[in-house]
């Protein structure tokens, strides 16, 4: 019996010390058990890490670009001048165009990425949803500079000497629609680029939609398929109302995603310091202009502190782009 009682009572030290996160006289003499506190400390590090890193590129881009808003003033993010002679800079025809390309790609993105993501998750047969799926995985792993060599050697000649024209001689003589559509047939200019962000994005956007769609609750399409509703009255009336939040969120993961390409958009651009509403003009966004001009600025000079304020602009942007998407995606999944 007293054996027993001994028996009863260990096990109800043990016990309590595992309540207080001590462990067990056992415990304490496996090997190896004195690495838990190294390895916690370990995890800790590479999270901290992480918000380290984001903190000091913030403090880089502000501190570095502080003295050419400090010469510019607040003017500096919509002023159009961009000068290096006479060292006078504004952000606004970057900004102009950072925006202006990213929408374009989500209007020429958004309904390839429904499409698709409705054919894996509704319509494709078994046998084609795997090849499908790794071919959209596939073209999310491709470098930008390979999507900018795609655009100059296949887009703009296809769009110089086949798109445009006949764009222009329809359009151009209608009055307000026709400035979207003026300028010399040259393949490069805004919509170059957002058909190229558009390519880059879609993977993107539509492993989001296959995931947000594939949560729908199979007995709600199956109850709309039961009263004689068609595929499509489905999507539209049951797929799409159910995740709509989400499928925001998602779109505007994709839009903040197409903000900071550079190579791509560098070569099909044009790199015009300019602003213009046709489709055709040259531009610059904020990416490319860095990445033409960052090397050759001095440090210290104007020019670089200008391009650094121009970084910090595109870091402020896209971070209220994917707070807005985070938020959107985060409510849409409650």
């Amino acid at each position: 019996m007293s054996a027993i009682v001994g028996s009863s009572t260990d096990t109800d030290t043990a016990l309590a010390d595992v309540a207080r996160g001590s462990p067990s006289p056992e415990a304490r003499h496996v090997p190896g058990a004195g690495l838990d506190p190294i390895f916690k400390a370990a995890l800790y590090g590479c999270s901290g890490l992480i918000l380290v890193l984001l903190a000091s590129i913030l403090i880089l881009l502000f501190w570095g670009g502080w003295p050419a808003l400090a010469t510019f003033g607040p003017s500096f993010y919509w002023s159009t001048v961009w000068n290096p002679v006479t060292e006078k800079f504004g952000a606004g025809v970057m900004i102009y165009g950072t925006l202006f390309t990213g929408i374009l790609a989500l209007l020429i993105a958004l309904p390839m990425s429904f499409g698709i993501a409705f054919f894996l998750t509704e319509i494709a047969p078994v046998s084609s949803r795997r090849p499908v799926g790794m071919a959209i995985q596939l073209l999310a792993a491709v470098p930008s500079i390979i999507f900018g060599m795609w655009g100059v050697a296949a887009i703009i000649p296809l769009m110089a000497n086949y798109i445009q024209p006949p764009l222009i001689w329809i359009f151009s003589s209608i009055p307000v629609l026709g400035y979207l559509f003026k300028g010399p047939a040259s393949g490069l200019g805004m919509l170059t680029a957002g058909i190229i962000l558009a390519f880059m994005v879609i993977p993107f956007i539509t492993a989001m939609f296959v995931e947000i769609l594939e949560s729908v609750p199979a007995m709600l399409k199956e109850s709309a398929y039961g009263v004689g509703c068609t595929t499509y009255e489905v999507f539209r009336n049951v797929s799409v109302p159910y995740g709509r939040t989400a499928l925001v969120g998602a779109t505007m993961l994709g839009f903040g995603r197409a903000l900071g390409e550079t190579m791509a958009v560098t070569y099909v651009i044009g790199n015009a310091n300019r602003i213009s509403a046709s489709l055709f003009a040259s531009g610059s966004t904020i990416a490319s202009t860095i990445a033409n001009e960052f090397p050759d600025a001095p440090a210290g000079s104007l020019r670089n502190q200008s391009l650094l304020e121009l970084g910090f602009a595109l870091f402020v942007i896209s971070f209220i782009v994917l707070a807005i998407s985070r938020m959107l995606v985060r409510t849409g999944t409650k």
